[in-house]
């Protein structure tokens, strides 16, 4: 399994020793740098549980032993893939250029 930019993947000691104690790896790329046959670079993030990224790591692993459990869309309801958290409408509703309007009935501060 040739993993891909956004794959979530469980990285364990079957893809290398180093990785003992298990990591959850969401993929940034893969690297075509030649190495030994079946091993692979990886740019990306080790990610928790809840699917935050913790640490930014490159590893060289065993193509054969990396297990694919999600990949970027498989992301949490709410959560926009660009910011990372939920998307909250603006408070105010105006812009650094141009204030939003006062609330009816409210009187204008001088």
């Amino acid at each position: 399994m040739r993993p891909r930019s956004g794959d979530v993947l469980l990285v364990g000691w079957a893809a290398s020793v180093q990785f003992a104690t298990p990591i959850l790896f969401r993929v940034i790329r893969v690297h075509d740098w030649m190495t030994y046959d079946g091993w692979l670079w990886a740019d990306g993030y080790e990610i928790n549980s809840a699917g935050e990224a913790i640490e930014r790591r490159s590893i060289f692993v065993q193509e054969k032993g990396l297990r694919k459990v999600g990949t970027a869309a498989d992301r949490r309801p709410g959560v926009p893939p660009a910011m990372g958290r939920p998307a909250t409408p603006p408070l105010s509703g105006g812009s650094p250029d141009r204030p939003a309007s006062p609330p009816p009935g409210a009187t204008p501060k001088e």
